[in-house]
């Protein structure tokens, strides 16, 4: 069998607080598309298209720091090294300097929850990078 995989939707990531959790993001230089505390849901713009990362407040749960399993997300940057600056300047700790990988560099973050995002850039591999 063979899906015929078409992109990512939103990655969904699980929240104690919203609000707490819509300002360390736009802290951390994420454009919010929209917001529905009804739902307990906020969505922020990754690139051009709709999906996002989906924020989703979940009752009970905590802050705590993340863990080495915890699911990490990667998003494309055209520098790392860069967003690791802009993030520190904007009062978002990073984990660690950033490192090497096989396409060029990643700097991870961690949300209050443990939600681990990563910013990586193709400056090694440039011929697979967008755009």
């Amino acid at each position: 069998m063979s899906l015929d995989l078409l992109g990512f939707d939103n990655v969904l990531l699980p929240v104690g607080d919203l609000g707490a959790a819509v300002e360390f993001y736009r802290q951390a230089g994420f454009p919010l598309s929209f917001r529905l505390d009804e739902a307990g849901v906020a969505l922020f713009k990754v690139g051009p298209e709709m999906p996002g990362v989906l924020l989703r407040h979940e009752e009970g749960m905590l802050p705590g720091p993340p863990h080495d399993t915890a699911p990490r997300a990667w998003l494309e940057v055209p520098d790392a090294k860069a967003a690791a600056r802009a993030l520190e300047e904007a009062g978002v700790a990073v984990l660690g300097k950033p490192f090497s990988v096989s396409t060029g560099y990643t700097v991870e973050i961690a949300d209050p929850w443990g939600n681990v995002l990563g910013f990586t850039d193709y400056l090694k591999r440039p011929e697979l990078a967008r755009g």
